[in-house]
């Protein structure tokens, strides 16, 4: 009775003391500060030197980079779910897959440095300083969105963010002029205009180029090369798939985008060739989507699954910053769960206020056509119907 006993109290004591003995284990663990890690080279064009092959990533950095990424990544599948769901309707462009891109330019610039970018904007939408709630809300249309559930997935804005274009490649000549105000106001900031390979070939690109180098304007041009444009492989829409050197007579970057440290030197790069004076530069990141172009297509048609698993297994950007990590002692696996978990609950949280959020009501649908501006009224559908607006 007397060793029964003692085998109930010491397994209660244990279990008592089991999970914090864990959590002081690994908070007492000694983690390197920081690591050397070598990166990639990047293909030059018109450039006598490029971005560094090793960088320094601090512990400190790899776990914000850790965290942004598995956010995006777990938001997209959330809104993934969502859209079949039927809680989001309409366009719905996902880029799990190419959180390396956005984490890694976020990281190179300044937060009053501006990006515009296309309708696969969401993980953008984040690393610019939107809330995952305000971004799920946006998506099903409730009030609480960023843009109050007018815009949806394909328009959405944020400080010095200005979308989210559904437009294909509209967003580039619009990024020219951001960069244009951004010399002539004297400010030393840069903008940085995203774009996909299939809207690399629009007449408007081109313009954009020109004009660009005409006047010397502080504006990185991204070509995010996910391999395909819609359905169609880029081989079969491109004579020539070499993004980097689209500029013609702009030096160019052929960066590997699954890996965030690449992306991130890369843009530092750019950023600084851009805030010397020396013009545009046009930049190409090699990357992948894991869904299909749109959640109305199921990505199998025109690839095969074994390329997407190899992908995934091979070149996940998530899992290739967590190797990164564990290799170099910057974390270990029990801290990288429990960042997992952390993730996993606000994506949960915010997806049960994107779902039972108000919708906005009709009287303000007129609202916000302008920043300042007194009220006014705005026809509806027909002549008889009127909406105020107010700024």
């Amino acid at each position: 009775m007397r060793k029964m006993l003692a085998a109930v109290v010491s397994r209660v004591l244990f279990g008592v003391v089991q999970t914090p003995a864990c959590r002081g284990l690994l908070a007492s663990q000694n983690f390197s500060n920081h690591a050397t890690c070598d990166i990639k080279r990047c293909d030059l064009y018109r450039l006598d030197d490029g971005p560094a092959t090793s960088t320094v990533l601090t512990r400190e950095d790899a776990l914000k980079y850790y965290r942004a990424m598995q956010v995006v990544r777990r938001m997209e599948l959330k809104a993934d779910q969502l859209y079949k769901q039927k809680f989001i309707r309409g366009f719905c462009h996902l880029c799990d897959g190419q959180e390396a891109c956005c984490v890694g330019l976020e990281a190179a610039i300044n937060p009053s440095d501006h990006v515009i970018t296309s309708y696969r904007a969401h993980g953008l939408c984040y690393t610019r300083g939107l809330s995952v709630k305000s971004i799920l809300a946006e998506l099903t249309g409730r009030l609480g969105g960023c843009a109050k559930g007018k815009g949806g997935s394909m328009h959405m804005y944020a400080k010095n963010f200005y979308g989210g274009n559904g437009i294909v490649g509209a967003q580039v000549p619009l990024g020219a002029g951001v960069a244009m105000a951004c010399k002539y106001l004297g400010t030393g900031e840069i903008c940085l205009a995203l774009y996909g390979d299939g809207a690399a070939n629009q007449g408007q690109v081109a313009e954009a180029y020109n004009l660009s180098a005409l006047w010397k304007l502080p504006c990185v041009f991204i070509c995010e090369n996910n391999r395909y444009g819609m359905g169609t492989a880029n081989e079969r829409s491109a004579a020539s798939t070499e993004y980097h050197k689209r500029g013609n007579f702009i030096p160019g970057l052929r960066v590997n985008g699954m890996d965030v440290l690449c992306v991130r030197e890369a843009v530092r790069f750019a950023a600084d060739y851009c805030r010397s004076g020396k013009g545009p530069i046009v930049m190409e990141l090699q990357t992948y989507r894991f869904h299909g172009h749109s959640m109305s297509d199921p990505g199998i048609s025109y690839r095969s699954r074994e390329e997407i698993h190899d992908m995934r297994s091979k070149s996940d950007p998530v899992v290739l910053l967590r190797e990164q990590m564990i290799s170099n002692n910057l974390s270990n696996v029990e801290e990288l769960k429990e960042i997992d978990t952390d993730v996993k609950r606000e994506i949960e949280e915010a997806a049960q206020f994107a779902t039972t959020d108000p919708e906005p009501p009709l009287e303000d649908l007129a609202n916000h056509l302008f920043t300042t501006q007194p009220p006014f009224e705005v026809r509806g559908t027909n002549k008889w119907i009127k909406y105020k607006s107010i700024s």
